[in-house]
């Protein structure tokens, strides 16, 4: 097998177990500030966490439940497998630390799960919550997956995210050198984006202390905000072709720090949810093309950039 020209997640798993693990989704119960009027209502304009969930995460049924019904999904696949319960619905620190604290733990309980990813807003964490998670962190893989989505404010505010990257970048400082592995979402294409500010934007990011980064195009999902704008004006949005952002991918790669493990970039809603860019194509095809790229460019992960310090 040809060495990737990229740090990809599966090499980075390989480092940490010493068996296959598999990410689980689970939901929660949370919401977001953006949702609850704390910060604002509607949440952000392209979110519609029905598109991604998979029918067995649903609150109502309990943490544990919900563990169950995935593992017997993926165990006729993957017999024996450890499982990293993934809290992905909404904001999943945004609760007090004792709520937390219960679905955490319950999650852990289970004897498959060896450990917690937590996806959030960088908004909602507070000291005493990170304090709380880096003791788990001693006993267990414990990453905090931020959803940073740009690093544009004007951005930002336009798709009603209700945080800076300023917040951001304080909420991934204040997390590392807790034991917990740092992960960062960012979408490329977003409304009032450009190729410059999405690249500048992904650099920055990288140049803090995250370990993992996931990427993925920008989908108008029906049930979305942005759904509603994009049928009324859909000019105002620049949708990426598939070369063009397998070309802007390749950039990205060869300008962000080395050492940061890429995740994913691409993501396919179901047909039922998507109105565009209707792509069809799954996450390793995507990755078989980028591949070809890199090699065609003579691009490797940070060929382009500079030490940083932290």
């Amino acid at each position: 097998m040809t060495e990737k020209r990229y740090r990809d997640y599966p090499s980075f798993f390989k480092t940490l177990f010493q068996e296959r693990v598999q990410k689980l989704s689970i939901d929660g119960g949370f919401t977001c500030p953006n949702r609850d009027g704390s910060k604002g209502k509607g949440g952000c304009t392209f979110c519609n966490n029905e598109s991604f969930n998979p029918d067995y995460c649903r609150a109502v049924k309990g943490i544990t439940c919900q563990i169950e019904e995935g593992i017997r999904f993926f165990d006729h696949k993957y017999q024996g497998q450890k499982y990293l319960a993934y809290f992905q619905a909404y904001s999943n620190t945004y609760a007090p630390l004792a709520v937390l604290k219960q679905r955490y733990e319950e999650a852990l309980a289970h004897p498959k799960v060896i450990g917690l990813v937590i996806g959030t807003r960088p908004d909602t964490v507070t000291d005493e919550v990170l304090d709380y998670l880096g003791l788990l962190a001693r006993e267990n893989y414990i990453c905090i997956e931020y959803g940073v989505e740009s690093a544009n404010d004007d951005v930002l505010r336009t798709i009603n995210r209700g945080h800076t990257f300023a917040d951001a970048e304080t909420a991934i400082r204040r997390t590392a050198g807790r034991g917990i592995r740092i992960g960062a979402h960012m979408i490329f294409g977003l409304p009032g984006e450009s190729r410059d500010s999405m690249l500048n934007g992904a650099v920055r990011l990288c140049n803090l202390p995250v370990d993992v980064l996931k990427l993925h195009q920008l989908q108008i999902i029906r049930g979305t905000r942005m759904a509603e704008e994009y049928l009324l004006n859909p000019s105002q949005f620049r949708l990426y072709s598939l070369e063009e952002y397998l070309d802007f991918v390749a950039d990205v790669i060869g300008h962000i720090r080395p050492d940061v493990y890429l995740e994913r970039f691409v993501n396919q809603a179901p047909d039922a949810y998507l109105l565009a860019p209707k792509w069809g194509i799954k996450n390793f095809e995507f990755v078989a093309k980028l591949d070809r790229k890199l090699e065609e460019k003579d691009v490797w992960q940070g060929k382009f950039s500079e030490p940083q310090s932290y």
